[in-house]
């Protein structure tokens, strides 16, 4: 067992886990590897606040056969969100912003915005019959869409201005999305978009700070994700966790964000390369409530509030978000024990990266899991594969 996250340690039975049943994770994850599904990972499991397994398997590069390393870089995409929304209600909880203020108090571009309405193979614009609130852009409500998520008229106008291009600035992808109309009248409905992106412009504005230098200062420091970044130096460019180039079922070309150049674009909502130590060690402070290893990052009442489903029944437009979930502030929380395909705890809170990472937190359980690899079309795959054997390994 590897030990590199920093998190005490146990063994599986001292803390009501099956060692047999763990030891099937690595058994599957290996055939996975041995029929070209999958060239490496690096997985955890820690419960009652103990880290019972930290292990690595397979290739962390396919072309050059590098081995899994306890301490490979992956691009963790989506997993960036959760650490922003931390930081957003660390100002909160000092009183530099509060999550019911409008966006266009800091970011003017977006002050009484428009929504698109297609009619007839047309697009009518309407006034939005609000602003968005940093709540909105929390919870992913802000009328905002991502462009790869469909053809609608907005996200085809997101793919006319190149939305996606790390070669600007946040202060100017803020501007570029100002000028465009919202997908969706604010508030309305649950629409995984780049919310997090405007707001880690919006931090940086409350700051006065580049994004980058304010989650090392109040995130990455403290908790010594000194492995975590928007890039990876080139010191650390042989710890690169590579994906195959091409998809091992359909054949087509695998493409993933540079890692080794310096973006000019801090993305809040996916830009983050991390390690297994480094990340497990945010998902302890998560599953502490906010605390690990004796720096507090958030109180315990702004972690219950951040877990918390913030939707009340709103619709969801994507099946990003399963069935039986509801959002938080950065996170999928469970609202129903059935209904989605796979285990879980009312309360369980969790997330994924569009790479191949994956962590989850059951409190009920007190159970957190993570595993990183870079698998991008295999993802849907593993989120359910690697979730059924961890809880299947709970026999007390």
């Amino acid at each position: 067992m590897n030990t590199e996250s920093s998190l005490p340690t146990a063994q599986p039975s001292e803390v009501g886990l099956s060692q047999q049943r763990l030891a099937r994770v690595r058994e599957v994850l290996q055939s996975e590897i041995d029929a070209g599904m999958l060239p490496g990972a690096v997985w955890m499991v820690a419960r009652r606040g103990r880290q019972v397994a930290f292990e690595t398997i397979g290739e962390q590069d396919p072309v050059t056969h590098a081995p899994m390393r306890p301490d490979s870089i992956f691009r963790v995409y989506s997993m960036t969100k959760p650490i922003v929304s931390i930081v957003t209600m660390m100002l909160a909880e000092e009183g530099r912003l509060q999550i019911s203020d409008p966006i266009s108090k800091y970011l003017p571009v977006f002050a009484r915005p428009q929504v698109a309405v297609e009619r007839a193979g047309g697009v009518d614009l309407v006034p939005a019959q609000r602003e968005i609130m940093i709540h909105d852009l929390l919870r992913h409500t802000s009328g905002l869409t991502y462009e790869f998520l469909g053809e609608s008229a907005v996200q085809k106008m997101y793919q006319e201005r190149d939305i996606a291009t790390l070669n600007r600035s946040n202060a100017e992808l803020v501007a570029e999305l100002g000028k465009l109309p919202l997908m969706y009248q604010p508030g309305a409905v649950w629409h995984y978009s780049r919310s997090t992106d405007v707001l880690g412009r919006l931090l940086e504005v409350v700051t006065g700070q580049t994004l980058g230098e304010l989650l090392t200062e109040r995130v990455l420091g403290p908790l010594q994700m000194n492995d975590t970044a928007f890039h990876v130096p080139e010191g650390k460019h042989e710890r690169i966790a590579e994906a195959f180039g091409t998809d091992p079922e359909s054949g087509v070309e695998v493409r993933l964000i540079d890692a080794r150049t310096r973006p000019t674009m801090e993305m809040g909502g996916s830009g983050l390369m991390s390690t297994a130590p480094d990340y497990a060690r945010f998902l302890a402070l998560l599953a502490g409530r906010g605390e690990f290893g004796g720096v507090r990052l958030i109180s315990r009442k702004t972690h219950e509030f951040m877990t918390a489903d913030h939707l009340g029944g709103r619709p969801v437009t994507t099946d990003v978000l399963s069935p039986g979930y509801g959002f938080g502030l950065g996170f999928g929380v469970r609202t129903a024990v059935g209904l989605a395909a796979e285990p879980g705890s009312l309360g369980t809170y969790h997330w994924s990266g569009i790479g191949g990472t994956l962590f989850w937190a059951d409190p009920a359980e007190e159970l957190s899991a993570m595993m990183l690899t870079q698998a991008p079309y295999q993802r849907i795959h593993f989120r359910h594969l690697f979730r059924n054997m961890i809880y299947a390994a709970i026999v007390d």
